[in-house]
């Protein structure tokens, strides 16, 4: 009978490591997301979290060997219950704290982490601890905790990357999380509650964090956005977290849209058809032809506004990460009154590419013939709209396009920066048509000047003869782009004197003309020299360091 109920307590360990090693690696991936939704750089966020996190747990393992084996079961229940409250509370509490108390918030962002750290780093000594009793042999208990632990880990990750992230707010998945490690918890409690000396207390205290976990799971979303309100001066309309970005609609009182990445201001109606007139009819004039465009990014759908106003575009190709952008593009109310409508101006095909991770399958958009055009005898123009990595769409791409248009954000982490690299432009170039143009949007020239150069040069070194454009964008300042076309086929000389006679345009514009294009082509005298020689590579992000050095030193 003994050995029965042994096993089965064996097995109740087994399943707990399995539990708890899922939901420490979940822990680290919530936890590294939301300090990468509120202060950005995703890159460094991720490896600073995890960083801190595996440090602290050596130090929990360090720290559990003073414990006596009297003490295991209930420093293994009170670990958890605080674990669950603070890790299943805590993008919340970062959150407000970041809303309201700006100035504490590293404190309280380290300080969380580090506990969690050190919470997760006691389960397995204890755990190990524990199952010395059903299996004293070291090699096979180091083996089934590892075991375990690693498998555990592993599932823990995919729930996490596969189910809770694409189909949960941030906030309820540290919930969801935290119910399930409350859960492992009260069942190594009722298994093994001879062992603990307040067995009793703990299948209270438990239950009770589970109450609290369940009206935090139904009230997080509003308390979220209470929070995130107050980091707008205007009112937030649409908020949304998808598994790459935190995205935040807000509208003034007089009617002006913004869009929010991150916590960093995207577009602002006021001006945003400054931006996007620049970012596309210069390439779109220069092209030879205009019938095959390739727009990457702009999963907004306003350069494709611009680009639609063309009569002699056939083919649209679309390529953005982020499908709850494109969704959110083309049903909020606001956001197509802005893009006028872009993604149902045409027939829209929608191809959604396994790697999104959303775990999609069908599509977001529906196909659309507005009533404006059902007289006309003009063929529209096929819109496709893919989501994926543009870096692995441009690599796999069939096929060459007139236009290319670049929209990503700026360069401001290593895994952007690819996306401003050699490699990534020559794989460009090979898709251009001859008499293609290329334009890349390319920060602000005078608060990040290197960079901005940085991207003329790599554009430089893989083929393209370049000219540089610059316009005040009131929301943002100075603005930069880099025109590009086949160095075989024309000099910079040569494209910046065709730029110079586009004195019209065949479409309507907004801000773009003659006398505003011919501007934005001049520079002062000596700005566009600089002392660095270096290029932007898979191996030397060169583009983000200069990015970043000169953000930091902006005033």
């Amino acid at each position: 009978m003994k050995e029965g109920s042994d096993a089965l307590k064996g097995w109740i360990l087994g399943l707990a490591i399995f539990v708890m090693g899922g939901c420490g690696i979940a822990y680290e991936y919530t936890l590294s997301k939301v300090s990468s939704d509120l202060l950005g750089n995703s890159v460094q966020q991720w490896a600073l979290v995890i960083a801190v996190m595996l440090f602290f747990m050596g130090l929990g393992a360090e720290i559990q060997q003073r414990l006596p084996d009297r003490w295991l079961v209930d420093m293994l229940a009170g670990s958890q219950i605080v674990l669950a409250l603070l890790g299943g509370f805590g993008p919340l509490f970062f959150i407000q704290t970041f809303a309201f108390y700006p100035l504490n918030f590293s404190l309280v962002h380290y300080g969380l982490i580090s506990l969690c750290g050190l919470l997760i780093g006691l389960e397995i000594p204890l755990i190990t601890r524990l199952n010395e009793s059903f299996m004293p042999a070291m090699r096979k208990n180091i083996g089934k905790v590892l075991r375990m632990d690693y498998a555990g880990a592993l599932l823990g990750g995919l729930f996490w990357t596969f189910l809770l992230i694409p189909k949960f707010s941030i906030t309820e998945t540290a919930l969801i999380l935290a119910l399930i490690t409350l859960s492992g918890a009260l069942i190594c409690v009722v298994i093994f509650r001879r062992q603990a000396r307040f067995g009793r207390v703990w299948i209270i205290l438990i239950p009770a964090a589970m109450a609290g976990c369940v009206v935090g799971f139904t009230k997080c979303k509003e308390w979220a956005l209470d929070a995130e309100q107050s980091l707008y001066r205007d009112q937030v309309v649409y908020t949304a977290t998808s598994p790459y970005q935190r995205i935040v609609l807000t509208k003034s009182e007089k009617g002006n849209l913004r869009c929010y990445i991150n916590g960093h201001l995207q577009f602002s109606e006021n001006d945003e058809y400054i931006y996007h007139e620049l970012l596309t009819h210069p390439a779109m004039g220069l092209s030879k032809s205009r019938e095959r465009v390739l727009i990457l990014g702009g999963g907004d759908g306003l350069a494709l506004r611009e680009v639609l106003k063309y009569p002699a575009v056939k083919e649209v190709t679309l390529v953005d990460l982020d499908p709850f952008m494109t969704k959110m593009s083309a049903s909020h109310e606001d956001m197509v009154r802005m893009n006028e409508g872009a993604f149902s101006d045409a027939r829209v095909q929608l191809r959604i590419v396994p790697a999104t991770g959303t775990g999609e399958t069908k599509s977001t958009l529906m196909p659309d013939r507005s009533e404006r055009f059902l007289g006309d005898s003009v063929e529209l123009p096929e819109v496709e709209i893919v989501h994926q990595d543009a870096s692995r769409y441009v690599a796999e791409a069939e096929g060459r396009f007139d236009v290319v248009i670049l929209d990503f954000p700026d360069p401001s982490s290593p895994g952007l920066a690819k996306l401003y690299g050699l490699a990534f432009y020559g794989q460009l170039r090979g898709l251009l048509k001859d008499g293609g143009v290329i334009i890349q949007q390319s920060t602000s020239p005078w608060h990040a000047r290197e960079a901005f150069l940085c991207i003329g040069r790599t554009m430089e070194a893989a083929g393209f003869a370049t000219v540089p454009l610059h316009a005040n964008i009131p929301s943002f300042g100075d603005w930069g782009w880099w025109v590009g076309a086949s160095s075989d086929q024309t000099t910079p000389e040569e494209l910046a004197e065709k730029l110079g006679r586009l004195t019209g345009f065949e479409i309507p514009t907004r801000y773009l003309n003659a006398e505003t294009l011919g501007a934005a082509l001049v520079f002062a005298p000596g700005f566009l020299k600089s002392s660095s020689e270096d290029i932007t590579t898979l191996d030397d992000p060169a583009i983000f360091r200069h990015y970043l050095r000169a953000w930091k030193e902006s005033p």
